[in-house]
């Protein structure tokens, strides 16, 4: 696979090492809040963990130039169907640094206008509106443990306009 890269480098002691990593261009993820306060939140088969899971939109970048905001709204518009007249960028996120390069740019969304959910044909997601409280349960009981998901939900409440 072309993103999956192996380096030697030379460690603080002089020594030599091996790294494996994985070269990722990017990726967004969005909190959409419903003007009732509901978090819209979408449920979609995650391969690798063999399980389907809850977690807030999100998708790469087409590319390492690709405006981060143009490719959030590009995605919450994908996988909800919902459009946004306000957004806020919240902080940007390494998800795993020690073997990906991979960041991901957090927004929140507000003043949705439900349209058509238009994914991509490989994704079957379905589209939820939950409380905090309710998110609150779900993370407690591991319905919802996804990484980007649980840390732009702690932004939202810790970055303030």
């Amino acid at each position: 696979m072309r993103h999956v890269k192996k380096d030697s480098v030379k460690l603080p002691n002089g020594t030599e090492s091996g790294r494996e990593y994985i070269r990722h261009p990017g990726a967004v993820a969005v909190v959409p809040v419903l003007d009732d306060g509901r978090i819209v939140l979408v449920k979609q088969c995650r391969y690798p963990l063999d399980t389907v899971m809850w977690e807030i939109p999100a998708g790469k970048l087409d590319h390492s130039a690709e405006n981060i905001e143009d490719c959030a709204r590009r995605e919450l518009s994908e996988e909800t169907g919902y459009e946004a007249k306000e957004w806020r960028f919240l902080c940007s996120i390494a998800t795993t640094p020690g073997f990906s390069d991979e960041v991901i740019h957090l927004f929140e969304a507000r003043g949705l206008t439900a349209h058509n959910q238009h994914t991509d044909a490989d994704e079957f997601i379905g589209v939820q509106a939950f409380t905090l409280a309710e998110i609150n349960v779900m993370i407690c009981k591991g319905e919802l443990f996804d990484a980007k998901s649980i840390c732009a939900l702690h932004a939202l409440e810790i970055v303030k306009k």
